[in-house]
């Protein structure tokens, strides 16, 4: 079956760190680009981080950079966002993303919720 799974939000505290997992199956995940897009209660999606399918190249959200950090590695399939220095505003579902044969693929998301 093709599809992202994402796992690793929960609750943290402000200041704090998580890391995020996106797992792959049912596509050579080493040839895709992958994104990690969030959105918040109430807004629309918002781009987060990029991932070539080397993992050479990276961008970041103005909002993220500095602190957000994203990796993969092929051999397990999975891409990552490490996650630290969270703020309130970091509060909202992530998902996964790629392009796969013309069709936008997503996970179904994993929640961080940043809160004391």
């Amino acid at each position: 079956q093709v599809q992202l799974v994402e796992s690793g939000g929960g609750l943290v505290q402000p200041g704090g760190s998580l890391r995020l997992s996106c797992a792959a199956s049912g596509f050579n995940f080493s040839t895709q680009t992958i994104n990690w897009v969030r959105q918040a209660p109430g807004k629309g999606p918002e781009w987060v981080s990029t991932v070539s399918w080397v993992g050479d190249r990276t961008t970041y959200a103005d909002s993220v950079k500095g602190r957000f950090t994203i990796s993969r590695d092929n051999v397990k399939r999975t891409a990552f966002l490490q996650m630290n220095s969270l703020k309130s505003e970091d509060t909202a579902l992530y998902y996964c993303d790629t392009i796969f044969r013309g069709r936008r693929l997503r996970g179904q998301g994993t929640q961080v919720t940043v809160s004391s």
